[in-house]
């Protein structure tokens, strides 16, 4: 059995419900955990994609985890790469559940067929073929 992850980004959403259901029905992520409160916001969760997980929950305007979207600042500060081999396919799916295309499919230089994608509210998402070597100690 492979080990679990030991880094989970983290993304932060103004409408973390809407933006789960999103990434089900966009990319394939399958929902492991949804905590919220009691107004419905969603305190912290855990979506799986591949053998990755990352951990969400609802914007805070306050405190010491006060994060913004991408869509509020106007610009990211980082992105998400996933490993996958059936890239046509998954973006298909992301293109018909309106991603917005930053990088249609293409073949890279390195050998990677790949593309990228913001999610609604300005997440960058690529996803490709290629795999960074993984050290086998």
């Amino acid at each position: 059995m492979p080990s679990p992850p030991t880094i989970y980004p983290v993304l932060q959403y103004r409408d973390a419900p809407a933006a789960m259901a999103w990434l089900e029905r966009a990319f394939g992520c399958r929902i492991l955990s949804d905590h919220r409160d009691e107004a419905g916001a969603v305190v912290h969760a855990e979506l799986m994609l591949g053998n990755g997980i990352i951990m969400t929950g609802s914007c805070k305007d306050d405190g010491p985890f006060m994060l913004k979207t991408p869509r509020e600042t106007g610009f990211s500060t980082q992105s998400i790469y996933v490993v996958v081999q059936q890239v046509d396919a998954l973006f298909e799916r992301a293109k018909a559940a309106g991603a917005e295309i930053v990088w249609g499919i293409r073949d890279t230089d390195y050998g990677s067929r790949d593309f990228s994608v913001r999610d609604p509210e300005g997440h960058l998402w690529s996803f490709g073929t290629y795999a960074p070597a993984f050290p086998a100690d």
